[in-house]
Order: structure tokens, then sequence, then C-alpha cells
């Protein structure tokens, strides 16, 4: 899947709301835990790790939502850090236990806000890859709901959110 397209439309979606709420701090703590609260809500509407519960995961478009919430505070921390330059989503990884992919994103997440270069920047592309990849979610499903979620974006900022 090719990201120039997502990364561009991150870059203005920032742009706007950083202008919008007159913002001009460096935002990439902040956005790098954004990322893994965004992480763990999607591991929770997955429900992957609740042994202790019989009750099934949320809706399809529930779990996409919340997925495509991750990818745009990932787009951003590329492109807070000049890795917008990446145009191929790496591929997935062979790991298909979906609470074992979480933990290695999380830990993923946590290097890259360590130590960000392009490769641990590729590795977290990867983990969210082999992430849809596991639930189903083919690129043009995560392509259709980031522009909606990015549209509802835009409209919650005109909105006062």
């Amino acid at each position: 899947m090719n990201l120039e397209k997502l990364f561009t439309m991150q870059e203005e979606l920032d742009r706007y709301i950083q202008t919008n709420n007159e913002v001009d701090e460096d935002l990439f703590d902040k956005k790098g835990l954004a990322l893994i609260v965004e992480l763990a809500e999607l591991a929770n509407e997955t429900r992957a790790f609740k042994f202790w519960s019989s009750k099934g995961p949320s809706d399809r478009e529930v779990i996409l939502e919340e997925y495509v919430d991750s990818i745009h505070f990932l787009l951003s921390l590329g492109i807070d850090r000049d890795l917008n330059m990446l145009a191929e989503w790496p591929e997935p990884m062979a790991d298909k236990d979906l609470t074992s992919i979480f933990l290695k994103t999380n830990k993923s997440i946590l290097e890259f806000m360590e130590q960000y270069s392009m490769s641990t920047y590729q590795t977290v592309w990867s983990c969210y890859g082999t992430i849809a990849d596991i639930l189903g979610f083919s690129y043009e499903d995560v392509m259709e709901a980031y522009v909606a979620k990015n549209q509802k974006n835009y409209d919650r900022q005109k909105e006062g959110y």
C-alpha cells in the first residue's frame, strides 16, 4: 500500500489542528503516548487477551475505526521526525497471535520513541500491518476508513472538539 497519500492527508490535518488550537510546541511525546493509548483501545475492542470473558469482539467497523486512530498518530510521528518518505507499507510479520503482536507493537512503539530511525519506524508499521492481516483488514479497508476518520477529525475540530 502506498503511504504517500496518507502522509499528505495527515500532514494537512496536523497543520490544521495545530493552527486551529494555536499549538507551537513539540508534540512528539504526546503523540507517542496517544499512539500507545490507541493501541490499547484497539486491543480492548478485539478482546483478544480477555481469556476470562466469553463476550466476543466489537463489531468490525468499531475495530477498524480504532485501528485507523492508531494510523493517524503513527503517520504524524513519522512526519514529526522527517520519516514521511516511507513510501510503501512494510511487509507484515509472520506472527499470527493477536495478543503477541499487540505486545510486540507496544514494544516497537516504545523503542521508536526512544530511538527514532527509519528502521524502528518501519518495525512499528510492520507490526500494524500484521494486526491488519490478522484482523482481516485489506489495505483498501484501511485507506477507506482512514479517509472517513480524517474527515471526521476535521469536522470535530470545526465543532470545537
